[in-house]
């Protein structure tokens, strides 16, 4: 029987020791950053709410025979453009922490596709930064963005319907960030511009605006003509 040279066990021993030091590691490290893992089995009332209530409301409302064939929510983009990242690139740095905490994940930055000498911006430069949510986060974000946010808005009136791009997307312009309370204003104390895309299947606006409205989207409801009185 032949023997196995010292050389060869000092490999295995090595190789052995080094999956069990892989594996300690990855049972005890816990997530840095504050973008953490969603507990197992964590459930988002606003999906509940699209089984329970909205779905079975959206096809009675448009006599829809399959649950397949209602419109849903697929995703939510949200981008926040950075004009002053070519002179100052930790402004850069501070939007991707604000858009962190905002969605509860990384987003990415956006890079300039072509030059323009007017804007002094080469191609590549990064110029903003997007994160898209999909699923729970999905759900989670609208939730927070619906009962916490909107109602912080200044003077707000409500979503107007024209902001719908005919395929039943809403797209929402904001003017700061600070709307929502996951911002640290003593960090962050310049408001920055954003927009958020709500993404659906409904296919027109119709079908759209009653999607989002009987999620909760406030909006706005049309003006009542007066009639004028009788002289």
């Amino acid at each position: 029987m032949a023997k196995e040279t010292p050389k060869a066990n000092s490999k295995e021993q090595h190789k052995t020791r080094k999956q069990e030091k892989n594996q300690k590691v990855r049972m005890t490290e816990a997530p840095k950053g504050p973008v953490s893992p969603l507990p197992k089995g964590y459930k988002v009332r606003m999906n509940d709410l699209y089984l329970k209530t909205v779905r079975p409301a959206l096809m009675k409302d448009f006599e829809l025979t399959s649950p397949m064939a209602a419109p849903r929510m697929t995703k939510i983009v949200i981008n926040i453009g950075v004009s002053e990242a070519k002179e100052n690139i930790q402004a850069l740095d501070l939007a991707r922490e604000d858009l962190t905490l905002i969605s509860g994940q990384a987003p990415q930055v956006r890079r300039a596709k072509k030059s323009i000498s007017n804007f002094k911006l080469r191609e590549g430069m990064p110029i903003a930064v997007r994160v898209t949510l999909r699923g729970t986060r999905m759900y989670e974000f609208f939730d927070r963005f619906v009962s916490l946010s909107v109602p912080r808005i200044r003077d707000f009136q409500g979503v107007d319907p024209r902001f719908f791009d005919g395929r039943g997307n809403l797209n929402i312009g904001l003017k700061e960030h600070h709307i929502f309370p996951e911002v640290d204003m003593e960090k962050s104390p310049k408001p920055r511009g954003m927009n958020i895309t709500f993404v659906t299947t409904a296919g027109d606006n119709k079908k759209g605006k009653a999607l989002l409205e009987y999620m909760g989207m406030p909006f706005k409801k049309p003006e009542e003509k007066k009639a004028n009185p009788k002289l």
